[in-house]
């Protein structure tokens, strides 16, 4: 299993516009993140993890020919906001693309994406087949997928297990649930917003405790605001078995 590190900024992606902090104005390509995604791909199956509003850019970027399903953490604009672009599939593949959300969820892209769910189509409308993601495993390809609902402020925001690896991200507290969920868990990819708290986001200590916690091999952290400091910075002061995740960046499994 590859997965490719799409995005790994928060909601207003890394520089933010108009400011000339040291991270803003940084030459290092890992401090210039897009918003947060992943590509999960095997033989079989190639899979993102959310279409937020550089969908179209990191398709391009990585040169994404093929898609067979979208899957949705939540319905915060940062990751939804590219799905219109998911029509360069539908044009490519000429089927519409499953794309698993929760009911919460469902609302906000049938308001966003209205003109997608008209009975008379415009031609050039994206067309999905939206399946109802509950906390139910079910089948990509040949992997097998795990939600697992995590509270995110207000919402409710899914992480997702595939064996051993697991993509958490947009949570603002980590239930014993599903701490029980993800045991046994080695690689992880987990969102650090900040070195500050945050209501509704992990900070770096938060996260850090939950891979301490879980015992992982490797993770690497994700949704990285700009405040959390220069790549370089930071990555000599972590854990040994924990990195900051970059744009482009390929994890083999």
């Amino acid at each position: 299993m590859r997965i490719t590190i799409l995005g790994s900024g928060t909601s207003q992606g890394v520089p933010v516009i108009g400011c000339k902090c040291g991270v803003c104005t940084s030459d290092d390509s890992r401090d210039k993140r897009l918003r947060t995604s992943v590509l999960v791909q095997t033989d079989k199956v190639a899979f993102t993890i959310d279409a937020g509003p550089d969908f179209r850019q990191q398709m391009l970027a990585n040169h994404v020919d093929r898609l067979d399903a979208v899957l949705i953490t939540h319905s915060h604009k940062d990751h939804i906001g590219g799905m219109d672009d998911i029509r360069s599939f539908n044009f490519l593949q000429k089927f519409p693309m499953p794309v698993y959300a929760s009911e919460q969820a469902q609302e906000e892209i049938r308001r966003e994406y209205s003109y997608a769910f008209k009975e008379h189509l415009y031609p050039g409308a994206p067309t999905y087949n939206i399946i109802t993601l509950t906390e139910n495993p079910f089948m990509l390809g040949d992997l097998l997928i795990e939600p697992i609902s995590l509270p995110h402020f207000e919402l409710t925001s899914y992480a997702f297990r595939i064996g051993n690896f697991a993509y958490v991200t947009d949570l603002s507290d980590m239930p014993q649930e599903a701490f029980n969920r993800l045991e046994g868990v080695e690689y992880l990819i987990i969102e650090a917003l900040r070195k500050e708290k945050h209501y509704s986001h992990l900070c770096l200590a938060e996260s850090l405790e939950i891979i301490e916690r879980l015992n992982v091999r490797h993770a690497w952290l994700t949704h990285v605001s700009h405040l959390m400091g220069r790549t370089a910075d930071v990555n000599p002061t972590l854990p040994p078995n924990v990195e900051l995740a970059y744009d482009g960046q390929v994890i083999d499994l």
